[in-house]
Order: structure tokens, then sequence, then C-alpha cells
């Protein structure tokens, strides 16, 4: 199966897969207000946040041995794909023994990371996380093995596991809510479904991969091994950068204003994960494909796939901020009520730093895949300093508007310099290009939000279900109307239009 087989194939299963689970995502976000309270859906948000911090003993190790997987899963070497599982197999050990050990230091903190917990007492505060941080340790004895599986480009095997667990949780979640009204029970229902999915993960992973589970494994020389350590250094400081910028809006916001705020912020952030996962898959299952592209193709293939990949970006990434930027709150006002809602400047700063990571998950992707990693090692280091400064500095002057504001400066300073690492390092290109086109986007952005915010204030002067649908469908005509117009004739949309009509054709 080619690279783009592949790639339409994970994203065909993802697409389903995140279909089916936002769905009852939303459904079960409703239930979980109405019965459980904006307390402990902040607080179910803020030990998510707390986690991913946690993950950060990962280290990067992962991405590291999914690189070094790329070659030899292409030339179907056997010995070496066992020996890379082998290593991978121990660090994820170790990792989760350490994600254990830190997650209980933290537990006695708990206190002063969440700000008026209206009717919730320290206890429980402490009880809940420590189910949160079992879900976490238990996931580094299992995932590894998907791994081998993503490096064969067969990425949909694991969404589809991950598709039905999501779908069993969550519907035992909201039976549970409706039943009982007790938040125990319905974090130790998904701790036990997503226990017995990694169990059984784990043994059907073992019968697809039987040679997994040989004893008879050569260890990686020292070479391969000391290319391992060198990426996986590198990719420390990404690793560390990227939670102190990503990971601490929610703490930020818990401890400095209250943990309800962070709840209303989550309801946002399901909204905007909902359409951004959609998105997000599109661009995440072409990854193996491009490890296997860097392995077999030449660099001027790669550069025009790059300049196709960031153009689709950019067109899909565009089209969701822009729409967001017109019908986020008033969905939110449709779905939970005005009392829920955020200000605009801030729902602004949200959807600008959207848009911007979006083109920075290309970046980091075609890097990735191109393994990449040491130039730009300092990084995220500095991204994670300047937002956590400029976030804690402004949360105290300007409220939450200042939390985003850090995030969006902070991720602007990769925005700049990626791409003059890919252009230069991988492509062999100037770079003068990129930032061209990037005016050329954003200068279209721009002025398509100054027509269609003209639009909806005839439009929706008042937020009904009639109006929103309305002005959805002007956003979807007028957008992608004007982006073809701008676009259509460039080598880029040339390329994916070849993609649709080939598949239209068969």
């Amino acid at each position: 199966m080619g690279r783009v087989q592949s790639a339409v194939r994970n994203i065909f299963f993802g697409q389903i897969g995140n279909f089916m689970t936002q769905i009852l995502n939303f459904v079960l976000r409703t239930i979980f207000i109405r019965h459980l309270g904006d307390t402990l859906n902040g607080v179910n948000g803020l030990y998510t946040s707390i986690l991913s911090v946690l993950s950060m003993a990962e280290l990067g190790i992962g991405t590291a041995l999914n690189y070094s997987l790329y070659k030899p899963v292409a030339q179907g070497n056997i010995e070496k794909i066992k020996s890379y599982m082998l290593l991978y197999r121990k660090a994820y050990r170790i990792i989760g023994i350490v994600v254990a050990v830190i997650g209980l230091a933290v537990s006695p903190f708990l206190r002063f990371l969440v700000r008026q917990p209206q009717g919730v007492s320290v206890r429980d505060l402490t009880l809940y996380y420590f189910i949160f941080l079992f879900n976490t340790v238990s996931t580094y004895f299992v995932a590894y093995k998907y791994s081998l599986v993503n490096a064969e480009q067969k990425n949909y095997i694991q969404t589809n596991i991950l598709t039905v667990t999501k779908m069993i949780t969550v519907s035992l979640q909201i039976i549970v809510i409706l039943a009982t009204g007790n938040y125990y029970i319905y974090l130790l229902t998904a701790a036990v479904v997503e226990l017995l999915q990694k169990i059984f993960a784990s043994r059907y992973l073992d019968r697809r991969y039987p040679y997994l589970r040989d004893k008879n494994v050569e260890k990686l020389s020292r070479q391969e091994t000391g290319e391992i350590v060198t990426k996986t250094r590198a990719l420390v400081f990404h690793r560390v950068g990227d939670v102190a910028r990503l990971q601490t809006d929610s703490m930020i916001i818990s401890g400095f204003i209250n943990v309800t705020l962070s709840g209303f912020v989550d309801n946002y952030n399901l909204v905007l994960n909902s359409v951004a996962n959609v998105v997000n898959i599109i661009f995440n299952s072409v990854l193996s494909s491009f490890g296997n592209l860097f392995a077999t193709e030449t660099r001027e293939r790669q550069y025009q796939i790059f300049k196709v990949y960031r153009f689709a970006a950019c067109w899909i990434y565009g089209f969701t901020a822009i729409g967001f930027s017109m019908l986020l709150t008033p969905l939110i006002e449709i779905w939970l009520g005005g009392a829920k809602t955020l200000g605009f400047s801030v729902v602004i700063c949200i959807l600008i730093d959207y848009y911007l990571k979006g083109d920075r998950i290309v970046l980091s992707n075609f890097k990735t895949a191109a393994g990449v990693f040491e130039q730009d090692r300092y990084l995220a280091l500095i991204q994670g300093a300047v937002n956590l400064v400029i976030s804690i500095v402004l949360v105290r002057r300007v409220g939450l508007v200042g939390v985003y504001i850090g995030t969006i400066v902070s991720g602007l300073i990769a925005n700049v310099t990626k791409p003059v690492i890919i252009y230069r390092v991988i492509l062999d290109q100037p770079v003068k290009g990129y930032f061209v086109d990037s005016a050329k986007y954003m200068a279209a952005l721009a002025a398509l939000f100054g027509v269609l915010a003209g639009v909806k204030s005839l439009v929706m002067p008042v937020v009904s279900a009639g109006s929103f649908a309305v002005m959805f469908v002007i956003i979807c005509v007028t957008f992608n109307g004007v982006f073809w117009l701008l676009f259509g004739r460039t080598q880029e949309f040339g390329y994916l239009w070849g993609i649709v009509r080939r598949k239209i054709n068969r």
C-alpha cells in the first residue's frame, strides 16, 4: 500500500472514530454539567492538564524511537525491529514508574492549584486525582507497542481500538451520572474500561507481531543507541518547553482566578477540539508516510510535498478559525446559556493561537518525520519560560486574556524559527518563500474576517438556531469561494485536486 493510500485509510478511520466520540462527548459534557456542576467540570479539565505535565517524564523517547523504526520497517528488518522494541519496552516501563512516583509527590500540593472548589473537600480532590493518575501510569505499559503499528503506516488500528473504548466508556459514564450522580463511580467506570482495553490491546498486538515475544533479541549497537540518546537529549528540551507552554494554561486559570472559570474555558476547548481533532487527524495521519518519504524520496519531492501540506493546513485551519470567530460563542450560548460564555477578546486570542498552532503542527510533523531535533533544542525551553512569565504577570493585571497573550507570544517564536530550520537543514531552499506565502494567507484571512464580521452583524443580531445555520452556510460558501479564487491556480491546489479527482474516478 502506497503512502497516499495509507494516509487516506488512516484519515478515514480517524474521522469516523472522531465523529462518533465527539457526539458522545458533547452529550456527556451536557449531562455532566447539569448533574455534577461547573466546579467538578473545572476539576476534570485541571487534572487532565496536570497529568499532561507529568507525562513530560516521557521526555521525547517515544518520538526518537518511532523515528528509528521507520527505516527497519520499510526494509522489513525484523531483527532490528525487535531490538528497537525491546529498548522501547524497557524505557517505557521506567517512565511509568517515574510518572507514578512524581504524581504521588504532587498530590499534597493540589489544594494550592484548585482555587475556590465550591463543595469539594481536599480529601475528595486527592482521591479524584489518584484515579486520574492510575489511568495515566497504566498507559505506559502498553503504549510502546502501538509504535510498530504506526511505523507501518497503520495508525487506523490504534484509532479503532481507542474509538471503541471511548464509545463504551462515555456511554457507561452517561448511565452512571443519570443513575447515581456520583463522581467517584464516574471516574472508576473509565478506569476499569480503559484498563480492560489496555489488556486487550497488549494481547492483540502480541498476536499480530509474535516476534515481539522472542527471547533471543540482539542488543542495538553503541552507534544506534547513541543516535537515539542524541535525539532524545534534544527532545527533552522540546518536551519540557512544550509542556510549560501548552499544558499550564488551565493550572494558571485555576490557581490565579478560579476553578469554575477553568471549566468554562474547558467547554470552549471541547467545541474547539471537536473540530480541531477532525483537522488534526488529517495532518497527523500522514506523519508515518512522511517518515517513509524521507527514507525513499529526493529533496525536490520532499519540498513539493511540504508546500502542498502547508497550503492545505493554511486553508483548513484558516477556514475553521474564521468560522469559530463568528460562531463559537453563539454555539456555547445556545448549548449551555449566556452565563457560561467568555469575552470576545479572550475568544479571539484563543483562535489566533489555534491558527498559529495549526501552522506549527505542519512544521513540527515535517521536522519530526525528518528526524531533525537538535537544531532548535533550546527553543521550546525559551517558549515555555516566555509563556509562564507573560501569562502569570498579565493574568494578575488583565485577567483571562493575559493567559492567552502569553500563549500567543511564546508560540510565535516557533512560527518564525522552525521554517528557517526546515528550509535550511531539510529542504535546502531559501526560506523567504515561506514567509511570503504566510503573508498572502494571513492577508486573505484578515480580509475575510472583516467582511464576514460585517455580514454577521446583519444576519445574526440575535443568536438563534436559525440565524446560526444561515451564518454557517454563508461562512462556508464565502470563505472557500474566495480561497479558491485566490489560490485555485497554484501548483499546491492542483496537486490536491489531482488526488481528489483520482479518488472520484475510481
